[in-house]
């Protein structure tokens, strides 16, 4: 895949789902929580992109989805992504620790 047009973290919750997502020219694009039945209408809106998930029950099924309609999904220990978390623990600075890990190496 060539390079993506902009970068992507979600964090997979029960009922809502927090995305943060910059392009790649460093402007944050979208920065908010979801319902789940809005999460796939969001993702899809988004220019072809990495999208980071950390690994969870449902991280292997939304990767198979969001890499269906063209997106570059990968899933990620918990490991890989707490060392990007920078503030307290909830799900919107989740996205965020997501997000930087999934542009690393």
């Amino acid at each position: 895949m060539s390079n993506p047009i902009c970068y992507c973290g979600v964090n997979l919750a029960k009922h809502h789902f927090s995305i943060h997502a910059i392009d790649s020219n460093g402007k944050v694009i979208l920065h908010k929580s979801v319902s789940r039945s809005k999460l796939l209408s969001t993702i899809a809106k988004l220019p072809i992109d990495r999208i980071g998930l950390e690994a969870c029950g449902s991280a292997h099924y939304w990767a198979r989805v969001f890499n269906k309609l063209g997106h570059d999904a990968r899933t990620m220990a918990a490991k890989y992504v707490a060392p990007y978390r920078t503030k307290g623990k909830n799900d919107l600075n989740d996205a965020v620790a997501i997000y930087e890990a999934v542009q690393r190496p």
